[in-house]
């Protein structure tokens, strides 16, 4: 960890814990900002601890990674809570994906083939967890270099495995090198 200088402020460390394109805002400018902190959790520093809200609510059971689901999460540490988030990402951009090109398809949400329109707890554990499913990426993505290359992104979000997930960085710098390479047109 690096030292902090004398009177620097940083953001603090939160993981949102109830990540959705929901809860993603677009601005005028296109940019995107995230919504609806109520559930999110912040790593205090100092201490290395987690501050977790009292509230027994949890996030939106659809957008839930495995061991949320299945409740091995490791609620004291702070890394489980950014990689629980990284797989909500993956589904973000799973939805998102689908609605890019010109053979766009109708808006679904995650899981949607597999699980009924307002799920349980039991109905996302027996999907994600027991039997491992991840949302279904279309053909048609595979010939398209921008789709072929944030599916790869999508995949390693879903990991079972939390410590084999992406990092929210190596995401960031993986999705700027696809909006950036010539050879894909955005």
């Amino acid at each position: 960890m690096k030292p902090r200088k004398a009177g620097y402020n940083c953001k603090p460390a939160i993981a949102h814990r109830d990540l959705k394109s929901k809860n993603i805002l677009v601005k005028l400018n296109l940019t995107c900002v995230i919504g609806d902190l109520g559930l999110a959790v912040r790593h205090n520093v100092a201490s290395d601890s987690v501050d977790v809200p009292s509230t027994n609510r949890v996030g939106t059971k659809r957008y839930m990674a495995p061991e949320v689901l299945d409740e091995s999460m490791d609620s004291r540490q702070f890394d489980p809570y950014k990689r629980s988030d990284v797989y909500s990402l993956g589904l973000v951009l799973w939805e998102m994906a689908r609605r890019c090109g010109c053979a766009s398809d109708e808006y679904q949400p995650p899981y949607y083939e597999c699980v009924p329109p307002d799920p349980t707890l039991d109905d996302m554990r027996r999907v994600v967890c027991l039997e491992r499913r991840r949302p279904v990426l279309p053909n048609r993505w595979h010939s398209d270099p921008v789709l072929s290359a944030i599916s790869k992104v999508m995949k390693e979000c879903w990991y079972q495995n939390p410590a084999a997930r992406l990092t929210a960085l190596r995401i960031k710098k993986t999705l700027a090198n696809i909006a950036t390479t010539d050879h894909y047109k955005l």
